[in-house]
């Protein structure tokens, strides 16, 4: 039995949520997958994973077994990326994340140029508005917009963007442009979930926070879609400056309440900082986050 083969599949099946998931991301027959985690738990004399009709959890024995598979695959993998040359020169692949539209319109011109200049490098780009957890994902590098929990991972802040409420000239012709948040439940609003909860927007009053209901006539989980909504008309929205950049400079959105504006949420380069970093993941924070800055000062101005 290759048991570093057999942990590497529990930890997929784990991570997956099932076997027949893991069978799909890994391209691998689900009989192969279930018969090699069988040979590893009759191995180890102990039943890793409990399954039901509906879900699949870890016993006592798999959740201390799985945690230290992951550790050694992580220390596995290190020590491939030191064999490999990732510690002596810049080379290998950077996986990295970034939210969906300051990934395509920020992050993606200065990923460019960092090929250019590093021709042993290549890169790995998944643009998502929820936070991908690092180590779990296996991912390099993440571009986070909003405060950052305590945690293991190493921040470097880049600059800030600006919440924004906005609506169409079309709409607020329509139904009124809103001198005070309180107002805004009288007006049909856009959602974006990942922003803030569906129901409540938060707006500044001086120093101090004001939440306020709202009605969402539509709730939508990604940016983009809730500035093509607010462009057509639908109503009120509020997501990040730079989001509605190029529907304001065309004249489609309008930013409304700026006096109640929220406060600023920091932008910042994330990674797991271990040990030493691999020469790939410093060539690119060195080259990346005078760039990153620059674009977020030249948008603040």
């Amino acid at each position: 039995m290759d048991r570093l083969e057999a942990m590497t599949l529990l930890v997929e099946v784990v991570e997956a949520g099932s076997f027949t998931a893991a069978a799909r991301r890994l391209g691998m027959p689900l009989a192969t997958i279930s018969r090699k985690i069988g040979a590893l738990e009759e191995h180890l004399k102990a039943r890793l994973l409990h399954r039901t009709t509906r879900r699949l959890f870890l016993s006592d024995a798999g959740q201390a077994y799985v945690a230290a598979c992951r550790h050694i695959l992580e220390q596995v993998g290190e020590a491939e990326r030191i064999a490999a040359g990732e510690y002596a020169v810049p080379r290998g692949t950077l996986v990295m994340t970034a939210p969906i539209v300051f990934g395509r319109l920020h992050v993606l011109p200065v990923v460019v140029e960092f090929l250019d200049a590093f021709a042993d490098i290549d890169v790995e780009m998944v643009f998502s508005d929820r936070s991908v957890h690092l180590l779990d994902d296996h991912i390099d590098l993440a571009i986070r917009i909003g405060h950052l929990p305590d945690s293991r991972l190493v921040a470097l802040r880049l600059g800030a963007v600006r919440p924004v409420t906005c609506a169409s000239p079309a709409y607020l012709g329509s139904r009124g442009r809103p001198s005070h948040p309180q107002e805004l439940l009288g007006h049909d609003c856009i959602a974006f979930e990942t922003l803030s909860p569906p129901r409540l927007w938060t707006f500044a009053d001086g120093s101090a926070e004001m939440p306020v209901s709202i009605h969402p006539r539509l709730v939508v989980n990604t940016a983009e879609a809730a500035v093509d909504a607010a462009r057509a008309g639908m109503g009120i929205t509020q997501v990040l400056s730079y989001q509605i950049d190029e529907a304001r400079r065309a004249g489609e959105l309008e930013i409304v309440l700026d006096g109640f504006a929220p406060a600023v949420r920091p932008v910042s380069l994330v990674h797991a900082g271990q040990g030493i970093l691999p020469l790939k993941l410093r060539a690119f924070l060195d080259f990346a986050a005078p760039r990153l800055g620059a674009r977020l000062a030249a948008m603040a101005a």
